[in-house]
Formats: structure tokens, C-alpha cells, sequence
């Protein structure tokens, strides 16, 4: 069978066979052009092979595809950079590939912890970053001074009991950070400000809102845990970072309209780099939101007699607010600018207390949740060996007690059982319900595939379906066969070939049907071939 192959200009034609597998093909236009390929640490260089619009895989023969005589397939040479470190975060279980150049293994941990609070939306005081020995890295060390070597996985570790609240930050969940939230004031405080600029991060409406109203600031630097407070000196330089810069770094414009509309301070609001918010859009490319606090900045403050521009406005404020520090509470806020730990805090010194950043969950961290109290019931006394008299008047008030009790009247029999049978069919339908909920969500390929409904019509197949009585046994376990080898149900599995078939856009749809039965029937026969279905079972037909 002959194909025709176009790379780089040239077309070239090329003698096959159907059964000819698409990586023998690569290899023989490597030969060919004499193509130069590579895998190492970095990254690899790869041929590329492309059918009607879809890329082959190396495990495919040209017959599974459709690829028939004088067909054209396009080749062309990839690269693909691999990561240099991968962070596994074990608030979300996800791992984060940290795509960087090889130079950056001789930055330090502190560079390191900026670029994954860019790409996780923590703020870098809640978490810190451990080898895969478990050893805690430290701002000041760099990354070789851990041996830390291309494609190392790190981990991501939070403050111990704060799992479960970061979780629910993430998920713009606002009841759950509520649940989780410490009974300790400072933390609380802390809290607050953590939920605010993750909130700000992601643009959750709901958890900014509700952060606000709890006395969060979105012009006010998150800061570090209050154990923490004391080293003030050694903590890491985006400490000082507010929601607003977040929000401005994500362009998240409803939410900058929403701090902006709270305190016009924001919009001076500068971090340790003396950047504004303006200016931290503009360095991300954010062209609404920079727009957005242009008009802001540039406009106008209309008081009776008077009308002042934004910027002077903005001044005049601070220096109010200044004041009013100044003079009311000057020695308490020195206090909690300065050292902010009094008698009796709980400190955390790097290297010789007890890591507080495990990743413990609330349970384990012995927290108690003070927002879905327990009811107790009271303790029973020992009558027995209580040697007191009796009072009369304690027994006349424990009998009406007892007469102002009364359980409910009993239902007979045919009652009970049609409550039971109605309690029977609810829990059929919830089983149901939640069957359907699970396909959904594992049938990753049905939105982009949508597939005909499965036929409810109560109707008799032929008698011929089943030849034997055991043959029904035989077919059910072939089926069952197929799940545990391949993972998949055979309905999956389906699913899966017209979905891969789709990507052949450039073909009928009829064709690409006849694609997909033709990957079903591989799949089978591979794991026929494979020792996966014994002989004694006959590999089942996918029904399409």
C-alpha cells in the first residue's frame, strides 16, 4: 500500500503495509530525512504524525484509523520542554509543574515560594515547601544547597488544622471556611486577611463580601501566622502583599471594583516594591482592569465648594488616617508593628521547636469545631448510693415529669409496611439519582460526545441472543472481565473510542463510526492477546 507523506515542503511517497503500525512509519521517515531526535532531562524532540486532522499514536496500525491507499499524512518535528520541578500541594492533591529554565536551581527557596503563590493563589505565610526526605527549605538557603535536581517533586505543606479552610478558600466555599475557621483572636484576624486575598485571587464574589464584612481590608498586608510575628526580620518579602495587589496580579476586575468601591486607599496601595495596583495590571497585561484604574486614578472628588483630583484626595486621606493612629493608639499599634507577641504567645522557631506546617487535618490538629455544637445529654444520678431523704415534693414534680411525656401512638401493621415500602422505593431512587451523577462525572467524553440515551422499551430480544442457559453466565462474565482488566466498562470504553475518533475531523461521521468499532475491537483483542480474558471467555461485541 502506498502513502504519501508531506514534511517541510517536500511530498513524498512511501510503500507500507495496512498492518503497519503509525511508530514503524515514524522510524522510517526518520530514516528518510535523516530527522535528528532527542530525549533527555530538559525536554525531547519528537515526529509528530497527522491524519485527517488528528495526531496518531505510535500504537496504532494504519487499517485502525482508516488510513487506506494513496492516503497523505503530514509529519512534523515537535519539542516539548519538560518541567524543572514539580510541587505536589497537599491541600488540593495536585501536582504543579514549575516550567523554568535550568538557572533557576541557583535561586533561592524564597523565589522559588513567590512563583508557586503565582500559581496556587496561597499566600506565601500559609505554606511552606519540603524535599522529598521531608526537610523543610528555608527563604535564605538555595535550591542546591538541598540538592534539589531537575524533575525533583516538592512538597507544598500548610499550617497544621488549616487544610480543611484553605480547601474551602479555594472552592469559594464560604460556609466551609466559616466551619473551620480558630477560636484564637489573632489567628482569626489572620484568617480573615488569608480568606480575603485568596478570594481576591480567584474573583469569588460571595467570600469577598463576606471577608469585608468581617473587618478584612483589602488595602492591608496579609502578614504572617501570629507565632510567627516575632522574626519579623528573616520573613519572606511578599508578606507585605494585599488583596488588591492579588487581584490586580489575577485581573480579577468585579473584585477590584469591589475594593476599590470599599476604600479608595487601594489605588495608592503599594507593596514592598513600591508597585500600585495599576501598575501590577499593567505588568501582567490585564487591559480591562488597567483601563478600569486609569479612569479611577485620573478622575475627580466633588465636595460642595470644591472638587479635587483622585490622587490628592487619596493623600489627604492617609494622612487623616495617619493622624488618628497617631493620636489614639499609638503605643498598641507600635506594639503590633513591631514585635506583636506579648507573654505567653506561642512562638515557632525554625530548627528547634515542633513543625507546626504538617498538613494535619482539623481533626488531627485537636481542634474542636465551635460551629456545629454537640448536644449532650445530662448524666444520670446513682440513686442506689445516694443515702439523702427523699423529698415528697421532688417526687410530685418528677411523676408530672413522667405524665407530660408521651410517645407516639403505635401504627399497625399494614401501616408499617406500606412506610417501609415507601422508605424502600425513596432509596431506590436516591441510589438511582446518585448512579447517574457518578456516570456523568466519570463519562469525561459525554459533553464534548453526546451519545444516544439508552433505550428504556420494555421489548424481547430474539430468541437466538442466548444459545445456551450458560451462555448468559459467559457473557456476564466477559463483561466483568473486561472492567477489571481495562478499567473501564464496556459502555466506557465505547465512549472513549467515538470520542477519540471525533478528533479525525477532516472525516464523515460515518467513517469516523467505523473508526471507533475498530479501536473497540482492538482494545478487546489486546487484552485477549495480553492474558486479560482467559479462553474459556468469549470477548463481548461493544455495541455502538
Amino acid at each position: 500500500m502506498r502513502i504519501f507523506i508531506a514534511f517541510e515542503g517536500s511530498f513524498e511517497p512511501f510503500d507500507v503495509s495496512a498492518d503497519e503500525t503509525v511508530g514503524a512509519v515514524k522510524l522510517m521517515i526518520q530514516d528518510y530525512f535523516h530527522i535528528s531526535l532527542s530525549e533527555d532531562e530538559q525536554g525531547r524532540r519528537y515526529l509528530e504524525l497527522i491524519y485527517a486532522g488528528a495526531p496518531l499514536k505510535d500504537s496504532w496500525s494504519l487499517a485502525d484509523v482508516g488510513i487506506s491507499f494513496c492516503s497523505t499524512l503530514k509529519c512534523s518535528v515537535k519539542e516539548e520542554n519538560k518541567p524543572t520541578l514539580y510541587v505536589f500541594n497537599a491541600v488540593t492533591q495536585e501536582i504543579m509543574p514549575m516550567m523554568e529554565s535550568i538557572s533557576f536551581l541557583g535561586k533561592k527557596v524564597s523565589d522559588l515560594r513567590t512563583m508557586v503563590s503565582l500559581r496556587c493563589g496561597f499566600p506565601v505565610s500559609v505554606f511552606c515547601l519540603r524535599t522529598p526526605k521531608g526537610l523543610e527549605m528555608y527563604d535564605c538557603n538555595t535550591l542546591g544547597d538541598y540538592k534539589v535536581a531537575i524533575g525533583t517533586t516538592l512538597r507544598l505543606d500548610v499550617w497544621d488544622g488549616w487544610k480543611e479552610f484553605l480547601k474551602g478558600c479555594l472552592l469559594g466555599q464560604k460556609l466551609k471556611a466559616q466551619r473551620y475557621l480558630s477560636n484564637e483572636g489573632p489567628v482569626l484576624k489572620y484568617q480573615k486577611r488569608v480568606a480575603l486575598y485568596i478570594a481576591a485571587f480567584y474573583g469569588y464574589v460571595e467570600l469577598t463580601e463576606w471577608a469585608l464584612k468581617q473587618g478584612a481590608r483589602p488595602y492591608e498586608a496579609v502578614g504572617v501566622h501570629p507565632c510567627r510575628v516575632w522574626c519579623h526580620e528573616a520573613l519572606h518579602a511578599d508578606v507585605s502583599k494585599c488583596p488588591i495587589h492579588a487581584a490586580a496580579e489575577a485581573g480579577q476586575l468585579l473584585i477590584l471594583k469591589a475594593f476599590v468601591n470599599c476604600s479608595v486607599l487601594c489605588l495608592e496601595c503599594k507593596n514592598l516594591s513600591g508597585q500600585i495596583p495599576l501598575t501590577i495590571a499593567f505588568k501582567h497585561q490585564h487591559k480591562d482592569c488597567v483601563l478600569y484604574l486609569l479612569s479611577k486614578m485620573w478622575s475627580t472628588v466633588s465636595f460642595p465648594k470644591i472638587s479635587v483630583p483622585m490622587r490628592i484626595y487619596v493623600r489627604i486621606k492617609q494622612w487623616v488616617l495617619r493622624a488618628q493612629s497617631h493620636n489614639f493608639n499609638k503605643s498598641q499599634l507600635c506594639r503590633a508593628r513591631v514585635f506583636g507577641e506579648k507573654v505567653g504567645d506561642t512562638v515557632v522557631v525554625d530548627g528547634f521547636t515542633k513543625p507546626k506546617m504538617t498538613s494535619k487535618s482539623w481533626h488531627k490538629a485537636g481542634n474542636k469545631n465551635s460551629q456545629s455544637p454537640v448536644g449532650k445529654l445530662p448524666t444520670l444520678g446513682n440513686q442506689t448510693a445516694s443515702r439523702k431523704p427523699v423529698d415528697p415534693s421532688a417526687i410530685s414534680q418528677q411523676n408530672t415529669r413522667q405524665e407530660a411525656l408521651k410517645f407516639p401512638p403505635l401504627v399497625d401493621a399494614n401501616t408499617f409496611s406500606e412506610l417501609q415500602r415507601h422508605q424502600q422505593q425513596s432509596q431506590e431512587n436516591i441510589t438511582i439519582i446518585a448512579r447517574k451523577k457518578e456516570k456523568l462525572l466519570k463519562n469525561t467524553y459525554l459533553p464534548q460526545l453526546p451519545l444516544p440515551p439508552v433505550s428504556r422499551v420494555a421489548y424481547s430480544h430474539p430468541s437466538f441472543y442466548y444459545a445456551t442457559p450458560s451462555a448468559d453466565w459467559v457473557f456476564k462474565s466477559s463483561f466483568a472481565s473486561f472492567s477489571e482488566h481495562s478499567g473501564k466498562t464496556p459502555r466506557e470504553n465505547a465512549i472513549y473510542c467515538l470520542a477519540v475518533a471525533s478528533s479525525f475531523k477532516e472525516k464523515r461521521w460515518l467513517q469516523q463510526l467505523e473508526i471507533a468499532r475498530v479501536l473497540a475491537r482492538k482494545s478487546i483483542s489486546n487484552l485477549t492477546t495480553q492474558g486479560g480474558l482467559t479462553a474459556c471467555e468469549n470477548s463481548p461485541e461493544i455495541m455502538l
